[in-house]
């Protein structure tokens, strides 16, 4: 008798637990990945997508420094959360002279001398990447009543 109620019990559990593995294996297989940022993989990416004239005058330090100092700006306006912390409802925009002016101040208190449009170039390739790895997009528009 108890074996059988051993046996019971463990086809039930095995059933269960088979039909909640089912039910999110569905679940998660409708769900597009969430994009995944690899700093190095930015930095060689960066590299490849900048102009000829701004790869000439920047080493992959170079533009590995100035990714952090962008990586630090989108921290400061709260938009790199890494999928933590509160998420505002209100878009957050960055990018344009704002971003620029925050790492020339950056590079320019730590002694680095980066012109406007070798900083301009990075952020412009690195939002490429972003975009292309779908970490981020084009602001949906909002909805009508």
């Amino acid at each position: 008798m108890i074996t059988l109620f051993a046996v019971v019990a463990l086809l039930a559990v095995f059933v269960i637990a088979a039909v909640v593995i089912g039910r999110e294996a569905r679940r998660l297989g409708s769900v597009p990945p969430r994009p995944v940022f690899d700093f190095e993989e930015a930095v060689e990416w960066v590299c490849r997508h900048v102009g000829d004239d701004v790869a000439s005058e920047l080493t992959p330090e170079d533009v590995r420094q100035i990714i952090n100092w962008h990586l630090e700006y989108f921290r400061l306006k709260g938009v790199s959360s890494n999928g933590h912390g509160i998420q505002s409802e209100a878009p957050v925009v960055v990018g344009g002279a704002e971003t620029v002016d925050f790492v020339l101040m950056k590079a320019q208190s730590a002694g680095f001398a980066y012109t406007p449009s070798q900083v301009h170039a990075v952020l412009d390739a690195q939002m490429t990447y972003l975009e292309a790895i779908g970490a981020i997009g084009p602001v949906e528009p909002p909805e009508v009543a």
